[in-house]
């Protein structure tokens, strides 16, 4: 017996809503893979050359890690059963932690690490535990405007939770936030800015937020998703190649981008995260993460540390003088950056999505990277590097790319 399909309100606004998106050109879709991570990757059965993945060292697949995490789950097995607080915290997890707060304590005095499921929990908890730390309606919280989601979210809900005043400032032109926080009268101030942007690869200029935090009694939060592993002499982060050192700052670090595992880490001056395990309530609510990982990531930890690190780091760092010295376009824009990620701005969601379709025509997977994620009139492919990539791959890549835009240019499209 066949059933009727009634189209009541709310699922009719769902459909005209994605069918206002598909028109717009902003509709996203999934793509399924079905191989390990790699320069080569299995996509819907076709083999794709990929430039598009956060694996910056190529740790994703390697073969020391894998047997850690497997190591993991005969010593620990698959779940870790509670949240952290109740009976989900392992010693692998305690482990971590340790290894995590020893990387950054010359940049952070007496420096704690907490760990997480996710960079978005992470982020939440930090924000959205720290605006608590003054009354109602005491905390001012500075956002760079380009923040990842995870932040900006984060922000909105601390200062739903708090009543706590956001302003948005312009990370490559810092006088008129100076000037906001100059007259800032509440006593807690919070400063909030990625460490590089995932979307354009800039760095955030670090050493001068934290002279304004200094100057205006401020703390700053440090995400530094797309920095840890990738900067500094042994990959740790942008504390290190900037040379910081400051019980002000709040460092988040993403494992599952260079790190080539899961999960993320706040670390900072031992109160702040002690406060973080009472008032943070992601912290307190979600399922430890299972120990295995965290066992799989201090071989990871290991490895970023050692002279393995460090050459997968400089090969990572010729793969980017390649692109930038050998990468010339006629009317795309190339957006210089000292970090794997490489965006070209194309402009429209057409043109972006023209050329990611010619791209993956040719064998390669370069996502169109198209608003919310990018302003409107910035859509973009992001191309990123990995050390797993080869010089010879890198070079054909850029071959391919100034034939499509040449391609483009000649049939006008």
């Amino acid at each position: 017996m066949s059933k009727a399909i009634s189209t009541f309100g709310a699922l009719k606004l769902a459909q005209d809503q994605i069918a206002d998106l598909d028109q717009q050109l902003l509709k996203r879709k999934l793509r399924t893979t079905s191989s390990a991570c790699n320069p080569n990757i299995l996509v819907s059965g076709r083999e794709l050359k990929a430039f598009c993945s956060n694996d910056y060292l190529g740790l994703a697949n390697h073969p020391e890690i894998a047997k850690a995490l497997t190591e993991g789950v005969e010593k620990y097995g698959v779940g870790s059963g509670a949240s952290h607080l109740i009976s989900g915290h392992n010693i692998a997890h305690e482990q971590l932690e340790k290894k995590l707060a020893s990387l950054q304590t010359p940049y952070i005095p007496q420096a704690q690490a907490l760990f997480f499921s996710t960079g978005y929990l992470a982020n939440i908890t930090a924000i959205t535990s720290l605006a608590r730390l003054a009354p109602q309606g005491n905390t001012s919280i500075y956002s760079a405007k380009l923040n990842h989601a995870s932040l900006i979210d984060g922000i909105r809900l601390a200062s739903a939770q708090t009543n706590a005043a956001v302003t948005l400032f312009d990370h490559t032109e810092l006088q008129t936030f100076i000037e906001s926080i100059k007259n800032d009268q509440r006593p807690q101030k919070i400063i909030v800015t990625d460490g590089v942007f995932s979307m354009d690869g800039d760095l955030a200029p670090i050493k001068k937020l934290l002279e304004i935090a200094e100057q205006y009694d401020a703390l700053l939060l440090v995400d530094d998703a797309h920095g840890f592993g990738v900067l500094g002499k042994q990959g740790h982060g942008i504390l290190q190649q900037e040379n910081i050192y400051s019980d002000r700052i709040i460092y988040v670090g993403t494992l599952g981008k260079a790190a080539g595992v899961s999960g993320a880490f706040i670390c900072a001056h031992n109160p702040f995260v002690e406060w973080m395990i009472q008032k943070g309530r992601p912290y307190i609510y979600s399922t430890a993460t299972p120990p295995a990982i965290a066992n799989a990531l201090l071989k990871s930890m290991e490895i970023i540390d050692s002279d393995e690190g460090k050459q997968r780091r400089a090969h990572l760092h010729r793969l980017i003088d390649i692109w930038q010295k050998e990468m010339h376009f006629s009317t795309w824009e190339k957006i210089s950056s000292c970090t794997p990620i490489q965006p070209l701005i194309l402009g429209s969601n057409a043109s972006a999505l023209l050329a990611a379709k010619l791209l993956d025509d040719a064998g390669y997977w370069i996502p169109a990277i198209r608003p919310p994620t990018v302003p409107i009139g910035s859509s973009r492919l992001r191309v990123t590097f990995s050390a797993s990539h080869s010089e010879d791959e890198l070079r054909a890549l850029i071959q391919t790319l100034q034939s499509i835009e040449r391609h483009i240019l000649e049939k006008k499209l």
